[in-house]
């Protein structure tokens, strides 16, 4: 019997771990195959695109954005010419980066030197990244030290070299650069740079599989996405053209005549050369969908292939073409005919498009009631190499959150060189609205590789995210918080905010402030716009841009050694404290829990009752105690909640029990007998014997012993019997970095204390003083705005302050902010 029993227990666990084995295989099977999200996207590409909206306004409008050759990058026009002079002469077209030498070399930390031996394709990495991650509503500062994986396709080019036929670089021109060039040359340093500046410790991995590089990179950042070895992946590709010799070297076949790349054309005559940086922004989809990021489509599936024993090593393989596709499908768990729209690869070479075409009839043009549709980025603007792939799924985002399919460019007609009608595919010359299916669009982008490795993406629409409560109310104040690396970037980013709103008038003042707080980083150039109204905070953004004093804009240059005090006085203003009960929850609920602890006294009155009431009750020295020890514990209560943090606090008469209390020393029924006592020695006495204490959480400096005190002072009859002179305390801070000091009050202490910490600090530092209720303002209406200005100047001069705080209640939600005003140098070598 009682192996009968043993053997039922057995076969228990047995069938509990071969279920637990089971759901595990489930879900590693799940994340396999779970979708991507694309989350940001980022790019620049010819025609003075900078960005996706204006990449879907180049093809939307159907702009050919092909042109001379640049004049800003030391080009010998003269010397580079053709040494065979019976070969084609060289096509002087194509698309190019406008300012592709151009970079903000001071925001990275990257001296002078080394950003001009810095390849530009490197550099423009790294500005591109910047403006993804802030696409994408992340602070890129914050990202330090995340998992997030960046895969870039770049292929290595001869910028910072001397020898060759077109180069016009001499020895002496790089002299002293040899230790920058080194990395700054490398291919592998297009990644590894990226992960270095911003601190990322996923994978850093360079791909160069010439023109499907930056598809191949995508599809590895995919796997390391759905793996979990990245949290976030940064992935594309950039090609920025340091020589002519592209053009040069291919002169003798392969480059259209006229720079125009007539993709699928029957006059298509070969296709012409062109830059671009695309970068896109990855994580899992239900991460995503978790942490509120923005969804803009989602990756399906992918594959990669080659072609293997071809008919020539730079021939395309129109089998292998066909496999990737499968593969592709098969990823994504699809069939062809639930894709309505591909991406072509689309060179406009006599042998490559119907060879493409063909794959493409013999795939997606199978088994399906109305056509694929099919089209090139490459007609607009031409063949970016290792940013041609990432343009395409940039352009299919964007044409299937705008439900338009763009049209493909100088198609005469459709190539004779394949038989069209053997299959469901139509080449698009106009553009027209996406397909209705009655499910999610999709596409499917191909990018082949000059040396035979092939890459296609399908891509699918966002889901349908749930409808926003469009209900807003308007905190009590508002604050739009701007920063810079430098003092002209500070301006230019004001320019650039100022642009925005003026071209896109209806946004409201909330969604702005909480987007500033939420989504861009903390930089040292600070300022913050203050007002009640829109009017109020666009006026003081003009101030800011045209440099002139406003009282609605604090600015300063915050510090990275700057300490805050905080200083609790032993007076306040009558009244005190009665916008901030009505404007700020947190310190109505500080306020209220002193006022039940002080049940004897009507402390609600002075907050919520008559003025005049409130002067007659101040009269009573145990109500007035009693208020203002309410008033600074609300004040301490509604600074912690904004994450001001403080170093020190420094008290003076009740205001040292209210220090002791926000420290954490005693309980509130605690101080509030100490409040009660009112340096009656007896009375202190008996408080001091029967108090229970903590060590303080915040250093307490006071002006009794002219340092920092612990418990067992705190707690004795004789530290209270001695004479107070808080200013040693102040200078005992100031001594110690305490530069930032807010004063818990009305403004009583200010200007003695400016004068105490100015006299002490060294150094450059700053010296910021400021109440936290100015009572040079009228009245209880004007606290708000009062307390925010105080958060602002500590802000400015480097506290950390949570401004989300401000919009926690307002029903706020992220939009899309101009991206950083980088400030450019030129930096090209041989220019």
């Amino acid at each position: 019997m009682a192996e009968e029993q043993q053997l039922r227990e057995y076969l228990r666990t047995a069938a509990r771990e071969l279920q637990r084995v089971r759901d595990r295989v489930r879900q590693l099977e799940a994340r396999a195959n779970e979708p991507v999200a694309i989350v940001s996207m980022g790019c620049r590409y010819p025609g003075g695109v900078g960005s996706p909206d204006e990449l879907w306004e180049m093809v939307a409008a159907g702009r050919d954005v092909v042109s001379g050759w640049p004049t800003d990058r030391g080009w010998d026009f003269a010397g580079v010419t053709d040494p065979d002079p019976t070969r084609a002469r060289m096509v002087e077209q194509g698309g190019f980066i406008d300012g592709a030498g151009d970079f903000d070399a001071r925001f990275f930390g990257i001296s002078p030197r080394e950003a001009l031996a810095i390849d530009p394709q490197q550099r423009q990495l790294l500005e591109v990244a910047w403006e993804t991650f802030e696409r994408a509503g992340m602070d890129p500062v914050g990202l330090r030290g995340s998992r997030t994986g960046v895969f870039v396709g770049l292929i290595g080019q001869s910028y910072g070299t001397v020898d060759g036929a077109y180069r016009a670089l001499t020895s002496e021109q790089i002299s002293g650069l040899s230790g920058f060039l080194l990395t700054g040359k490398a291919a592998g340093a297009g990644s590894g740079r990226i992960s270095y500046v911003f601190g990322l410790e996923g994978p850093a991995v360079t791909v160069d599989t010439a023109c499907s590089s930056s598809l191949v990179a995508l599809h590895q950042a995919i796997a390391s996405v759905r793996s979990g070895e990245s949290t976030l992946a940064l992935v594309g590709g950039v090609t920025v053209m340091a020589t002519p010799d592209m053009f040069a070297s291919s002169s003798e076949r392969g480059t259209a005549a006229d720079g125009r790349c007539r993709s699928y054309a029957a006059a298509a005559d070969g296709t012409v050369w062109s830059e671009g940086v695309g970068m896109l922004l990855l994580e899992r989809l239900s991460d995503a969908q978790r942490d509120g990021h923005p969804v803009l489509a989602v990756l399906r599936g992918s594959a990669v292939n080659q072609d293997g024993a071809s008919n020539g090593f730079t021939a395309p393989n129109g089998s292998a073409q066909r496999r990737v596709i499968r593969d592709a499908l098969a990823d994504a768990r699809l069939s062809a005919a639930e894709v309505d729209v591909i991406e072509g690869h689309g060179t406009a070479t006599v042998l490559g498009d119907p060879i493409e075409v063909q794959a493409l009839l013999a795939t997606y043009g199978q088994d399906r009631d109305r056509p694929a549709l099919l089209g090139s980025i490459k007609s607009n603007m031409g063949h970016c190499l290792a940013a041609a792939g990432v343009a395409g799924v940039i352009k299919m985002v964007m044409a299937m959150r705008h439900g338009v399919v763009p049209p493909t460019l100088h198609v005469d007609e459709p190539t004779p060189h394949v038989d069209w009608a053997a299959g469901e595919l139509e080449l698009v010359t106009r553009a027209r609205p996406w397909p209705e299916t009655g499910r999610p669009r999709r596409a499917g982008v191909s990018s082949f590789g000059i040396t035979g490795t092939n890459s296609h993406v399908v891509l699918e629409q966002a889901p349908v995210a749930d409808s926003e409560d469009a209900s807003v109310s308007a905190p009590p104040v508002s604050a739009w918080v701007v920063s810079a690396r430098s003092a002209p970037a500070l301006t230019g980013q004001a320019e650039r905010l100022a642009g925005y709103l003026r071209a896109q008038p209806g946004l409201d003042p909330v969604h702005i402030g909480y987007s500033l707080v939420v989504s861009r980083a903390r930089l040292p150039h600070r300022a913050v716009l203050i007002g009640r109204k829109q009017d109020d905070l666009l006026s003081g953004l003009e101030s800011l841009v045209a440099g002139q004093d406003s009282p609605t804009v604090v600015r300063a240059m915050g510090s990275s050694v700057a300490k805050t005090v905080l200083l609790f006085p032993d007076s306040g203003r009558v009244g005190a404290g009665r916008g901030l009960y009505a404007d700020f929850p947190v310190f109505r609920a500080a306020f209220d829990e002193v006022g039940a602890v002080f049940a004897e006294h009507p402390l609600h009155e002075v907050v919520t009752g008559d003025s005049d009431v409130a002067a007659r009750l101040s009269d009573r020295p145990e109500f007035a105690r009693a208020a203002l020890f309410g008033v600074e514990v609300g004040l301490y209560g509604l600074m912690v909640s904004f994450g001001l943090r403080p170093d020190f606090l420094v008290g003076h008469g009740i205001g040292e029990v209210a220090a002791g209390y926000a420290a954490g020393v005693w309980s509130l029924t605690s101080a509030a007998e100490f409040v009660r006592a009112a340096s009656e020695p007896a009375a202190v006495k008996r408080v001091c014997a029967n108090v229970s204490s903590d060590d303080p959480k915040v250093a307490i400096v006071s002006g009794r012993t002219g340092g920092q005190v612990g418990r067992d002072e705190l707690c004795t009859p004789e530290y209270w019997s001695q004479e107070a002179h808080p200013c040693d305390a102040l200078r005992w801070t100031a001594g110690r970095g305490g530069s930032i000091v807010i004063e818990l009050g009305s403004g009583a202490w200010t200007e003695r204390v400016r004068e105490i910490v100015g006299e002490t600090v060294v150094g450059e530092t700053d010296v910021v003083v400021t109440p936290a209720i100015d009572a040079t303002r009228s009245g209880p209406s004007d606290e708000a705005i009062s307390f925010v200005t105080a958060l602002a100047r500590a802000h400015t001069a480097g506290a950390a302050v949570d401004w989300s705080a401000l919009y926690t209640t307002a029903g706020a939600r992220r939009i899309d902010l101009p991206t950083y005003a980088f400030q450019h140098r030129n930096y090209w070598l041989g220019r």
